[in-house]
């Protein structure tokens, strides 16, 4: 995955959202719901209602970009409020984008102190 630019803020929009939407009921939700600029240049990553699919918004400067993803099997891990935000590291974006439950990461091998 490419990483956002440095200082982009990564907000997760809480609750679902309804994966019809495309530029203008995003950034309108963004708006509304959030109450903040959709032009900002973070990311806002809203999931849909089964939980496999997820679509980003992001102004980059030029113009507005919507990205998507379907998982084929699994859920993106999404946190329980109804509405709300959660800011996110890239490493976690990265992570979630997985499928993997970016909450609770776990290491695969033990970490020893030297």
């Amino acid at each position: 995955m490419i990483g956002p630019p440095p200082g982009t803020r990564i907000w997760l929009v809480a609750g679902v959202t309804d994966m019809r939407r495309g530029f203008d009921g995003l950034s309108a939700q963004v708006q509304t719901a959030l109450s903040m600029d959709p032009f900002s240049g973070h990311l806002f990553v809203f999931r849909g209602r089964r939980g496999d699919r997820i679509k980003v918004l992001w102004w980059d400067g030029d113009g507005m970009c919507l990205f998507a993803k379907r998982l084929e099997r699994g859920k993106f891990v999404w946190p329980r409020a109804e509405n709300g935000k959660v800011c996110l590291t890239p490493a976690q974006l990265s992570m979630l984008l997985e499928g993997i439950d970016w909450r609770i990461p776990v290491r695969t091998s033990p970490v020893f102190a030297v």
